[in-house]
C-alpha cells in the first residue's frame, strides 16, 4: 500500500499546478465577462468541441465519481444498470431535446432554462417558479462539497470541515470571477482529465486481476464476489436502487431527463451554431464513455479492500492500495476537478435565475423596478455574483455531516428540478401546438408535488426512481393539461 504522506505530497503538488492553471483560465474570462450575457451563456458563442467536453464533465461531478463506484462497491453488479441508463438515457435526451430548443432561442435569446421556458409560455409564474426549483439544486451543490471535502480529509489528512470551507472557497471565487466562460474552458480541462482516469482506472483493473484480459477480470470479480455475498451478483440487488425492474425503468426516464438539467441546457443555449450541435454530442458521448468506466473501480474495490464502512471512499481506498503515490494522487485531482466542473455550472445558474429570470425578467420587466437597460444589466451581474456566495454558504451548511451515499443526495436536486420542469420542456419540443400557459405551470407543480409525496412518504426506496416517476407525471400532466386547456391565441406578424 502507498505511504499516505508519499500520496498527500503528490497531491498538495498536482492540485496547486492543477489550481494555477484554473486561475489562469479564470482570469483570462473575467476580461471577456462584462454583461449578463456573457456570465449566463458566454455570449452565445462557443463551439462544439469545448461545449461538449464542458457537457461532459457537467455531468460527471465528484459525487458521481466517487458515488457511482460506491454504488458498485455496496451493491455489486446489478450498479451496470447505471452504466447502462447514462450511456443510452442521456445522449438520447440531448438528441430529442437539444435541437429544438436551440431553434427555439434563436427568436427567444433566452439565458437560462426558466427563462427559456417563461419566454416559450409567456409566464412569469412559470419563470419564477421553476426558477424557485433550482433551489433543489442547493443538494446537488452539497454533494460536491462534500465529495471535495472528504478527499482533503482522507488524502491531505485535513478535518472534514477544514476541507470543506476550502472546496467551497476555491469554487466559489472562481465562478464569481469569470461566470460561464470560467465554467465551459475550466470544464473542458477538466473533461479530459476524468475521461483519462475513467479509462487509467478500468485498464488497473484488468492489469491487477486479470491479467489485461477482460474475461479473467470479470470471472475474478464474480468468484470473489460470490465468497463475499450472492447478492453482489443479482441482476436485481433488493438492497439497492435497482430492486425491480420498475426501478430500472425510473432510473432510464430520470436519465432522459438529465439532458433538460438547467446546467446542461445552458451549454445547448451558449452554442455557436446549429450546425456544431451534432459534433458537441458526439464529443459529448465519447467523453461521458471513457469517465463513466470509473464506475468499475468500485468492483474492484471490493475486491482489494474489502469491508469498508463507507462505500463512498472505495475508489480513494483503492487507487491508494494499488496505484504508485503519483498516479493516486492525480485520481484525487480529477475527483477535485469533477467537484468543480458540476459546481461551476449549477452556481452560474443558479445565479443566472435570480440576476436575470427574476430580476430582469420580472421586476424590471414589469417596472417594480424602475431603471436603465445599462444600469438593469450592470445590477444583475451584481446580484449574480452575491447569488454565488450565498448558494455557496447554504450548500456547505446541507453537508456540515458527510451524507451515508453522495450520488443519493445528488439525485435529490436533480429528481426535483426535473419532476417539475421535463414536462414543459417535452412539449415545446414535441407539441404540435402551443399550449396555454396554465398547462405548463399545472405540470410544474404537479411533478414537483408528486416528487415531495413520494419523498417524504417512502412510497419509492429508490431515488432514481422516484425522480423517474415524478418526471413522467409531470410530463403526462403536462400533455393532458395541454388537450384540456384552450389554446393561446396565436398573433400572426
Amino acid at each position: 500500500m502507498n505511504n499516505v504522506i508519499e500520496i498527500s505530497t503528490h497531491l498538495w503538488i498536482q492540485f496547486g499546478i492543477f489550481m494555477a492553471i484554473m486561475v489562469g483560465v479564470s482570469m483570462y474570462a473575467a476580461r471577456k465577462t462584462k454583461t449578463m450575457e456573457d456570465f449566463a451563456i458566454s455570449g452565445g458563442t462557443l463551439g462544439p468541441y469545448v461545449l461538449g467536453l464542458s457537457l461532459a464533465a457537467t455531468l460527471f461531478s465528484a459525487a458521481t465519481f466517487m458515488g457511482y463506484p460506491g454504488y458498485s462497491y455496496a451493491w455489486g453488479l446489478s450498479n451496470l444498470w447505471l452504466y447502462l441508463a447514462i450511456f443510452i438515457g442521456a445522449p438520447l435526451g440531448f438528441i430529442t431535446i437539444a435541437k429544438t430548443a436551440y431553434k427555439r432561442n434563436q427568436e427567444q435569446h433566452s439565458l437560462s432554462l426558466p427563462d427559456w421556458l417563461g419566454d416559450y409560455y409567456d409566464s412569469d409564474i412559470l419563470r419564477v417558479g421553476t426558477g424557485l426549483i433550482m433551489l433543489f439544486n442547493l443538494f446537488y451543490i452539497a454533494a460536491q462539497f462534500s465529495a471535495g471535502a472528504q478527499i482533503f480529509q482522507n488524502m491531505l489528512n485535513l478535518n472534514y470541515l477544514t476541507g470543506l470551507i476550502l472546496i467551497a472557497v476555491i469554487v466559489v471565487a472562481y465562478v464569481y470571477v469569470g461566470g460561464s466562460y470560467a465554467d465551459v474552458y475550466t470544464d473542458a480541462v477538466q473533461a479530459i482529465m476524468m475521461a483519462a482516469t475513467g479509462i487509467i482506472v478500468f485498464l488497473s483493473g484488468l492489469y491487477f486481476f486479470g491479467d489485461w484480459s477482460i474475461s479473467k477480470t470479470f470471472q475474478a470479480i464474480t468468484d470473489n464476489f460470490k465468497e463475499q455475498d450472492m447478492q453482489l451478483l443479482s441482476v436485481f440487488n433488493p438492497d439497492s436502487n435497482y430492486y425491480a425492474i420498475s426501478a430500472v425503468l425510473g432510473l432510464l426516464i430520470i436519465q432522459f431527463s438529465f439532458a433538460s438539467q438547467p446546467q446542461l441546457f445552458n451549454k445547448v443555449l451558449s452554442l455557436k451554431n446549429e450546425k456544431d450541435l451534432r459534433k458537441m454530442i458526439i464529443v459529448y458521448i465519447f467523453a461521458a464513455a471513457a469517465s463513466l468506466f470509473v464506475l468499475f473501480g468500485g468492483f474492484f474495490a471490493r475486491i482489494a479492500v474489502p469491508g469498508l464502512e463507507q462505500a463512498d471512499l472505495a475508489l480513494l481506498e483503492y487507487v491508494a492500495w494499488g496505484f504508485p503515490a503519483a498516479l493516486a494522487a492525480f485520481v484525487a485531482v480529477v475527483i477535485l476537478a469533477a467537484a468543480l466542473s458540476t459546481t461551476d455550472g449549477l452556481f452560474v445558474v443558479m445565479s443566472t435565475v435570480f440576476a436575470n429570470d427574476i430580476y430582469k425578467k420580472v421586476l424590471v420587466k414589469r417596472g417594480i423596478i424602475k431603471t436603465t437597460p445599462e444600469k438593469a444589466d450592470a445590477t444583475a451581474l451584481k446580484i449574480s455574483r452575491i447569488v454565488v456566495l450565498i448558494v455557496g454558504l447554504l450548500a456547505a451548511l446541507i453537508v456540515l455531516n458527510p451524507p451515508p451515499f453522495l450520488a443519493d443526495l445528488m439525485w435529490v436536486g436533480i429528481s426535483g428540478v426535473s419532476a417539475g420542469t421535463l414536462g414543459p420542456v417535452m412539449y415545446a419540443v414535441f407539441g404540435k401546438k402551443k399550449a396555454h400557459r396554465r398547462a405548463a405551470e399545472g405540470s410544474m407543480i404537479i411533478g414537483l408535488a408528486f416528487y415531495l409525496v413520494i419523498v417524504f412518504t417512502g412510497l419509492e426506496p429508490s431515488p432514481l426512481a422516484a425522480g423517474g416517476w415524478s418526471t413522467l407525471v409531470g410530463i403526462i400532466t403536462m400533455f393532458v393539461l395541454a388537450n384540456v386547456l384552450p389554446r393561446p391565441i396565436e398573433v400572426t406578424k
